[in-house]
């Protein structure tokens, strides 16, 4: 079976019965990435980055989200990665955040990252304090070391990243971030997205299931952007061109007609 369709095949059954255990698999699937096939978000550490945060809960949700809305399979753990471990290896995706300059990376948290992205991986980067700009500045900085031969570009409101799910129109998270953003492109495909919205900030949450920030527009729906945006992100990584495969249009269309109101 295809990985395309056994993201089809899952249906509500496998997402059921993979609650039971937390993590949300398609047996026999193999990724380039994850021998698993199931998504998961981790969030990218490096040596002076260390510390946890209170929106790491957001990785958890982040997850949860995909699996109940769309049933494709992801792990419902919240994963820190050291940008010079081995296991940033495992999985296609990573997120990197942060507000002050994370300092310059270490030789072999830069050979992890080639490494990461040699192998198709998918790195997102979010400026926390975009009015300040220092985070996302800094990580250009560093991501130049590491892709020196892939500068940022403008990524257009059609890419397949804004409609790999949802229709979504621009990044939203916490913040209502600018309307156009940037990414390192590479064989045709995203694989550094740079936002500056705080996505994790947007899903993040209390021990009580409650939101643990609120908005900047304080709209609900605002916080429904966000959380289809991230959905996005998820279906981009486990599939990137499922959007143009034909076992996916009937599918599609009908969660679309659920969710996209």
């Amino acid at each position: 079976m295809s990985n395309r369709r056994a993201l089809v095949s899952l249906g509500r059954r496998g997402f059921l019965s993979s609650l039971a255990v937390g993590t949300f698999l398609v047996p026999g699937t193999v990724f380039a990435m994850g021998q698993s096939g199931a998504f998961s978000a981790r969030r990218l550490t490096t040596s002076k980055q260390r510390q946890p945060l209170e929106r790491d809960t957001g990785l958890t949700r982040w997850a949860w989200e995909l699996a109940r809305r769309t049933s494709a399979p992801a792990k419902l753990e919240s994963i820190l990665v050291a940008a010079d471990n081995s296991n940033l290896l495992d999985e296609p995706f990573v997120y990197w955040c942060g507000e002050e300059d994370p300092g310059l990376v270490t030789a072999a948290e830069r050979r992890n990252l080639e490494s990461f992205l040699r192998l198709g991986g998918i790195l997102v980067v979010d400026d926390l304090r975009p009015e300040l700009g220092v985070f996302g500045a800094a990580v250009r900085r560093e991501l130049r070391r590491v892709v020196p031969e892939s500068l940022p570009v403008g990524v257009e409101s059609n890419n397949v990243v804004f409609k790999s799910f949802y229709l979504v129109k621009h990044p939203v998270g916490r913040l209502l971030g600018p309307e156009r953003i940037e990414a390192v492109v590479r064989a045709r495909s995203v694989q550094v997205l740079f936002l500056s919205c705080d996505l994790l900030g947007a899903l993040a949450t209390r021990a009580d299931g409650s939101y643990l920030y609120d908005v900047e527009s304080h709209a609900p729906r605002q916080r429904e952007q966000a959380i289809r945006f991230a959905v996005n992100l998820a279906m981009y990584v486990l599939c990137s061109d499922y959007k143009d495969d034909q076992v996916h249009a009937e599918w599609l269309m009908r969660h679309r007609a659920r969710w996209n109101r």
